[in-house]
């Protein structure tokens, strides 16, 4: 029964946006890994939604894995272009760690990506949005 399924909370992971280096329509996500311990097999399927002149919108859904995120590690996930800020962003994250699967989604709303909820971002010392 689903109740008889455990149910862990995702904690000690984080994904963060950045502003690239080279080009300033395109910034860097990334996910963290802040865990003592590495994860394995991390899959993340990424995807943007909203309105543009009245229409509802969806870029396509990219999906990456990697085998294994080494513990207070961080990867980069994919590039994205400064005009989907004005769409929510949303990436799902799956991995297994210590046996288990967990997952958890994590969503950049609409307008959330901007210098005003900028933090510093472990590992590569740069600002950027990041939500844990």
């Amino acid at each position: 029964m689903k109740k008889d399924i455990p149910q862990y909370k995702v904690e000690d992971l984080a994904l963060a946006i950045t502003p690239g280096d080279k080009d300033d329509n395109l910034w860097d996500v990334f996910i963290i890994n802040l865990k003592e311990e590495a994860i394995k097999n991390v899959l993340i399927n990424s995807k943007g939604y909203g309105e543009v002149d009245g229409e509802q919108m969806q870029t396509t859904i990219l999906r990456h894995f990697f085998e294994e995120i080494g513990p207070m590690q961080i990867k980069k996930i994919e590039p994205i272009q400064t005009k989907l800020f004005d769409f929510t962003n949303e990436y799902w994250v799956s991995f297994q760690f210590e046996g288990y699967m967990y997952d958890k989604k994590y969503v950049f709303v609409k307008g959330s990506i901007s210098e005003i909820n900028f933090t510093l971002i472990p590992f590569i010392n740069k600002k950027g949005v990041m939500i844990r």
